[in-house]
């Protein structure tokens, strides 16, 4: 059997990613901190496509010896599709952010991703159907007042995974690399972000797409020959983009 491995599938579009996969009978693998989540994420599943194993891991990325031991875990099945999906955000100046939060969120969305898509690449690169798949954000592109930081760890994501889908093209390898950037969606993002219990979407936010509407962007990429699925940021419209960064070849001079 193969497997669909998501990050950060205990809420948001970790969470509907994975009802998404199971809806094509995609087994999968579902990681993050909250097991109690995990598992009703997997009764759900269950009741709904019971023909689907989920294997649920239980584990906090933002460690770096965890990450190592969360992908040996895995050794003993065989995998189809990696989604880097776990992050989160921090809104703050620079001078005035939790420093303790920081170094935290750049464990957890470049260090963690990186070790992640580095170990599943070097596996799979050329197996054939193969996909990773990293989430990043509209602030992977463009960068956002008061989130300096978080917007440089995505920045760090978009130009990671369009960079790796350039050289496993140049390679010939069979895995594809792609990266999802929504922007503002309707999860549990913006309540780690601000710090706040509570954050109500459809007071504070004019325009955002829901969690389950970001999971059916998500399949769209995943299908598309496209490596950006990208929301944009005025018009809220998906675009399925080819890679947005400039690429340049490395040259031998003599």
């Amino acid at each position: 059997m193969k497997y669909t491995v998501i990050t950060g599938a205990s809420s948001g579009i970790g969470y509907e990613a994975a009802l998404a996969f199971a809806e094509r009978g995609k087994n999968l693998v579902i990681a993050a901190r909250r097991q109690e989540k995990l598992e009703e994420l997997k009764a759900e599943i269950a009741r709904r496509y019971p023909e689907v194993d989920v294997v649920i891991c239980t584990i906090d990325l933002s460690e770096r010896e965890h990450v190592y031991a969360f992908y040996e875990s895995l050794r003993e099945l065989e995998l189809e599709t990696w989604v880097n999906n776990a992050g989160f955000g921090n809104f703050a100046s620079v001078a005035e952010q939790n420093l303790e939060k920081i170094e935290k969120m750049l464990r957890l969305n470049i260090e963690a991703l990186t070790i992640l898509s580095s170990l599943f690449v070097r596996d799979y690169a050329h197996v054939e159907g193969t996909q990773l798949i990293n989430v990043s954000s509209g602030g992977g592109y463009t960068i956002v007042g008061n989130a300096i930081t978080y917007c440089a760890t995505k920045f760090y994501v978009s130009a990671f995974t369009e960079g790796l889908a350039h050289e496993l093209a140049s390679q010939g390898a069979k895995m594809k690399a792609k990266v999802l950037a929504p922007a503002a969606t309707e999860t549990e993002f913006a309540k780690r972000a601000f710090d706040v219990n509570e954050f109500d979407y459809h007071v504070t936010v004019p325009k955002f797409h829901t969690a389950k509407e970001m999971a059916e962007f998500l399949l769209a990429l995943y299908d598309s020959d496209k490596v950006v699925g990208i929301v944009d940021g005025y018009t809220y419209e998906f675009q399925l983009r080819d890679p947005i960064y400039p690429f340049a070849m490395r040259t031998t001079q003599k």
